[in-house]
């Protein structure tokens, strides 16, 4: 049954409830009755299927309210509210049912998996390194379309808007190395790096990337299928040898084949549909930026991440965190960081200076900073591997009063005691303040993925402690 002959039930059966308002044979109430009780079933099944089960919940109540097997007393004049009511639910279901049908379907028509080969479904199989996250397309290419590629690199918006638009984050990897090869992206994420191997990793960084996912192949034979296009994980399952495998769909994008930009896209987008059993998903938007590929030649890639450079070194370092935060959200763009910015998690060893400064010395010997009581906390805590919980703070204020002195060449101030006496006070936040303050001084500088072994943490409640290895720690302090 289509959505046109149901729309037009609608209305019947709101009819039918209404003319139950006037007196009619017992017979006829049976009928509406039945009639109601099948429709209702039907709507039921239909709405849930489509994945609107709020609906299907109230239509599965209706149906068992107006079955005729067993008769619920409501008496003449409850159920003639009810029919009232029901037949202006019915009234309004018309309406809305006859508003979607005026907006744009993508129609596929059912396939049989069975009838399928692997090559068909155009499956092919990766190692579990190969995984992408459930809503990511990633564009890969083992031979060069340079007018596909100048088209992207010129216009990233046509494929970021498409992606938006079948609800995928699209992946496009020399896009992402262009955002990535600013040195002060590369500094944060690996501050281990010396300015002359930043200027190296800059360089290569710049270079097309888009075959970076098939060294995951499991059957390298299969590089000879994907020329260019879109990969998507369809599922992850065991392989023979019993490691984790990924079944990616790869859908073929080329420039050569005669058919617009527009208009494979939108095919890919069908196909996708089908496959994730999105039958009828509605398209909300027709008019995308997939016209500019036919308005559009010749044209070169532009730097889409180009900076002002009059601005402070906090906005550029608040920019830089900015940045590496939204590509983190992508399961692959955080896979490609970690490969291809930096090997390992390197840790640099941590020196306390004389003069009670903190340097990093395999991190180009940075500095962190941090104010003198903020630093006394700091130190405490670096002074105990074991950790120290918060309650029991009150304990340590004599050992934090001599460490503060010693960074207050002034001498300590009746105020200076007193803010003592508050950070040692576990009722208090000031003792959460500081620590907020030393970990910020760290993930300024670098990433957290590293900074974390360097700042104060701990479960809530529990033991704090800095989890640096002590052996990197030295003291001349």
């Amino acid at each position: 049954m289509d959505k046109y002959s149901m729309k037009q039930i609608y209305l019947f059966l709101a009819a039918m409830l209404l003319l139950c308002l006037a007196p009619m044979p017992y017979g006829y109430f049976m009928l509406v009755r039945l009639v109601a009780t099948v429709v209702f079933g039907l709507m039921a099944y239909r709405y849930y299927q489509s994945g609107k089960s709020n609906v299907a919940y109230v239509l599965g109540v209706l149906a068992l309210l107006f079955q005729p097997m067993y008769k619920i007393a409501l008496g003449r004049t409850v159920w003639n509210v009810v029919d009232v009511l029901v037949a202006i639910f019915l009234i309004v279901l018309f309406f809305i049912e006859r508003r979607s049908l005026d907006k744009t379907y993508v129609t596929v028509e059912p396939v049989d998996p069975d009838t399928q080969n692997r090559d068909e479904k155009n499956e092919i199989e990766f190692k579990a390194e190969g995984k992408l996250a459930p809503k990511e397309l990633l564009y890969v290419a083992s031979e060069e379309d340079k007018a596909l590629t100048d088209f992207f690199d010129a216009h990233p918006e046509v494929i970021e808007g498409w992606g938006q638009m079948i609800g995928f984050h699209i992946i496009y990897l020399p896009l992402l190395m262009k955002r990535l090869k600013d040195k002060r992206v590369l500094q944060y994420r690996a501050p281990y790096l010396s300015e002359e191997k930043l200027t190296e990793i800059v360089l290569e960084r710049s270079q097309d990337k888009n075959d970076f996912l098939l060294q995951y192949l499991e059957h390298p034979k299969d590089k000879e299928k994907i020329k260019q296009g879109f990969i998507r994980t369809d599922n992850v399952h065991k392989g023979s040898d019993g490691k984790d495998k990924a079944t990616n769909r790869f859908y073929p994008l080329s420039s050569k084949n005669g058919e617009s930009l527009g208009d494979q896209l939108h095919r890919i987008g069908k196909q996708i549909s089908q496959e994730l059993g999105q039958h009828g998903r509605l398209l909300e938007n027709k008019d995308t930026p997939l016209d500019v590929w036919n308005s559009v030649s010749g044209s070169s890639g532009t730097d889409v991440d180009s900076q002002d450079i009059d601005v402070s070194d906090d906005e550029l370092m608040k920019e830089v965190r900015e940045r590496i935060a939204k590509l983190r959200q992508r399961g692959i763009a955080e896979y490609v960081l970690e490969q291809l910015i930096h090997p390992d998690n390197r840790l640099s060893r941590l020196v306390v200076t004389k003069d009670g400064r903190i340097l990093l010395p395999d991190y180009n010997n940075m500095e962190i900073k941090m104010e003198p009581l903020v630093k006394a906390v700091y130190l405490l805590f670096l002074g105990h591997p074991e950790g120290i919980a918060f309650k029991h703070l009150p304990d340590y204020r004599e050992e934090l009063t001599r460490i503060y002195a010693q960074l207050r060449p002034t001498g300590m101030t009746e105020k200076a005691l007193q803010s003592i006496e508050d950070v040692t006070n576990p009722m208090l936040n000031s003792i959460n303040e500081k620590c907020a303050r030393i970990r910020a001084a760290f993930v300024g500088q670098f990433d957290d993925y590293m900074a974390q072994s360097y700042y104060i943490d701990g479960p809530r409640g529990g033991i704090k402690k800095i989890e640096l290895p002590r052996n990197l720690v030295t003291s001349e302090w």
